[in-house]
This record gives structure tokens, C-alpha cells and sequence, in this order.
């Protein structure tokens, strides 16, 4: 199933192509490109569901008094990111690329995809999409781009 959330993001997103809106034709174009239906169907849910987290009306993780605050995970979220990757959604809230908000998003969304815990890179291109698809964070988006794409020179202190 991520693999197949990587091909939309880098497809429509990132080569500025308009994402085909009719569900049924995105299906067929994802099985044309290789993908298995039953993994089309869990990708297009997700997204979905991302998109869900967007509506007005429906903010579960917003807060109204954003203190600083330590985010206790579960045995389950912790099976699911690592140690560095629990790390690195620290730094990213540190550095302000991450609210508690959007930090809450990466990790629904994360619960959601299917399989082995997360390695780093595929959680940057997660925390990539909420960014992307959430409004008001652009500024964070092209922070997290530069994360995501900048190779390091040197040694990283």
C-alpha cells in the first residue's frame, strides 16, 4: 500500500499533474501502473481518510490550548516507529515543521498503512503528505521538502 501512496504523491504531486478525481479511473490507472486491487482499495481509504482530517467540522486533533506537552506512545505506535523515528517527529516539533496537530496526523496515518514498522525515510514521506495536504502549512511543507531532499555535507553534530 505505500508503495502505491509514494507513486500518487510523486505522480501527482510532485509533477504538478492534476490528480484525476474520479475514483474509478484512478483505480484503473493504478492497476494499468502494476498495483493489486485489494492494495489500490486500503491506498485510496487512506487517503481518504487523510483528506477526512482536513474537514472543517471534523478537527479531532486540534488543540485549544497548545501547551508544551510530551507525547506518551503506545505499545502499538511504538511497534510502529522506532526509536528514531519517535526522535526525529520530536525534532520536527522542535524545529516548529510539526505542530501537535499535524504531529497527531503523521501518526494516524501511520497507524493505518499495513506491514513492518516504518523505516525513517518512508515516515519522512509520510509526514511529507500530511503537510502537503494540510492547509496553512506550506511554509513546513517546503521545510520538510528540504529535509527530505537535501543530501548532508559532512558530518551532521
Amino acid at each position: 500500500m505505500f508503495d502505491i501512496l509514494m507513486y500518487l504523491f510523486e505522480t501527482y504531486v510532485q509533477s504538478d499533474v492534476e490528480l484525476l478525481l474520479d475514483r474509478e479511473e484512478l483505480t484503473e490507472e493504478l492497476s494499468r501502473a502494476g498495483f493489486r486491487a485489494d492494495e489500490i482499495g486500503k491506498a485510496l481509504v487512506w487517503i481518504e481518510k487523510l483528506a477526512a482530517l482536513q474537514e472543517a467540522g471534523d478537527q479531532p486533533y486540534l488543540y485549544a490550548n497548545p501547551v508544551k506537552t510530551v507525547r506518551v506512545y503506545t505499545e502499538a505506535e511504538m511497534l510502529r516507529l522506532d526509536t528514531t523515528c519517535r526522535g526525529f517527529l520530536l525534532f520536527l516539533e522542535q524545529v516548529k515543521v510539526l505542530s501537535g496537530e499535524t504531529r497527531e496526523m503523521v501518526i494516524d496515518r501511520v497507524m493505518e498503512l499495513d506491514g513492518e514498522p516504518l523505516s525513517l525515510d518512508d515516515l519522512k514521506w509520510v509526514v511529507l503528505m500530511v503537510l502537503f495536504n494540510a492547509p496553512g502549512n506550506e511554509t513546513a511543507y517546503r521545510q520538510m521538502e528540504d529535509l527530505v531532499f537535501e543530501e548532508p555535507d559532512g558530518l551532521i553534530h
